[in-house]
């Protein structure tokens, strides 16, 4: 996450540095977009049928070549727009897989390590929203320092040093054990779509990201064009939030109703996009800071659900159909955001966005299968 944090800053520079063009940079973005859906697709049938350790640590491998690539070439030869839509589509092939093993992985590593899972899910959270909050930060005096695509070097060891951590991992830990045959990606949309929960789940991570996404890649950058620093003080300020919102969480997650916490979290995420709606400078700020911190414990809460509610069997299935309904989503909204800016404004644009999410919001809050969060009162037990 933090060598990923860092090439989301230093990687579309490197391509405006290089190809003298906003639109090399936007080619190169939506070079992997396909790509990493069908990958999030079908790369799930593969995690569950092999060890999923093995699947975390092959993926992450594959995203330090993609990415180690770059400064390679530039020592040996000469970049072009093409090694960088080269890039994009051989890191679709790690970044997705490798997000959707470990996630597959992380119930194993609950009960073989000995820590709580709300713990473990608030610091995961906590550590997240750390590292996105050093990147950018590092980003900036790194291509001062190195300039160009030197600095990617430092995203690729991040990879091959997650590869590494992982191996530290037992061999064995990740097995699936409970697979009965082979593995089939119909069997994960069965399991997805017959259980409320998981669909509810799905649902309102798919209103947050396509909410939060418009705002922070279009709403924002639009209404603060004339101060590009304030828009980095705006994600560090949801950053920090995530980070206390994480800590929190780790610290007293397994203490009171569970629903009180998915209320809490639900009731802060809600009135910060309010507040971000509002055309001001320290309302943005504030919301930015309240939707960061109320995510930090929605997101744990929600991780640790997830660990207990997906079938084993089919985890790396579903969570691979989650992850790229995600990927797909976010170009939808930045492009939705968008269209709705340039025909109605962005006053206009940002309350449409605030409705959605509230009316997202009171469905789940209304939703019985988020209503019964207390661990084994599942509604229903969906298996492929």
């Amino acid at each position: 996450m933090a060598g990923n944090s860092l090439a989301g800053v230093v990687l579309p520079l490197v391509v405006l540095q290089v190809t003298g063009s906003a639109w090399g940079a936007g080619i190169v973005a939506g070079a992997a977009v396909v790509p990493a859906v069908l990958a999030g697709l079908f790369t799930g049938v593969v995690i569950d049928r092999i060890d999923r350790r093995t699947a975390s640590v092959l993926a992450d491998v594959v995203s330090a070549a993609a990415i180690g690539i770059l400064p390679l070439v530039e020592l040996v030869g000469e970049l072009s727009l093409g090694w960088f839509v080269a890039s994009a589509l051989l890191g679709s092939l790690g970044d997705v897989p490798g997000l959707t093993a470990r996630e597959a992985l992380l119930p194993a590593v609950v009960r073989h390590g000995g820590m709580g899972v709300e713990r473990l899910t608030g610091l995961r959270e906590s550590l997240g929203a750390l590292a996105m909050l050093v990147g950018p930060a590092a980003a900036g005096g790194l291509m001062a320092l190195y300039g160009g695509a030197a600095v990617l070097w430092i995203t690729a060891a991040a990879s091959l040093a997650a590869a590494l951590v992982t191996l530290l991992i037992p061999r064995g830990v990740g097995a699936n054990d409970g697979l009965a045959g082979p593995p089939r990606l119909r069997e994960g949309w069965t399991a997805l779509t017959r259980s409320p929960f998981l669909l509810a789940v799905t649902g309102l991570s798919l209103a947050a990201l396509l909410v939060l996404v418009a705002f922070q890649a279009l709403i924002l950058p639009v209404s603060f064009v004339d101060r590009p620093g304030f828009l980095g003080l705006v994600l560090s300020a949801m950053a920090l939030g995530a980070l206390v919102g994480g800590a929190v969480y780790a610290m007293a997650g397994s203490r009171g109703p569970r629903r009180a916490w998915f209320v809490s979290g639900m009731a802060g995420v809600t009135a910060g996009v309010v507040l971000m709606a509002v055309p001001s400078a320290g309302s943005v700020l504030a919301g930015s800071f309240t939707v960061g911190l109320s995510s930090g414990l929605f997101n744990g809460l929600l991780g640790v659900l997830m660990i207990e509610r997906t079938p084993e069997e089919a985890r790396g299935r579903i969570m691979g159909i989650q992850n790229a309904m995600m990927t797909a989503a976010a170009p939808v909204a930045i492009f939705a955001a968008a269209a709705l800016t340039e025909a109605a404004g962005t006053d206009t644009a940002a309350a449409v966005l605030t409705a959605v999410w509230v009316v997202a919001a009171a469905a789940a809050l209304r939703s019985r299968a988020l209503r019964t969060l207390e661990e084994g009162t599942a509604v229903e037990e969906v298996r492929p």
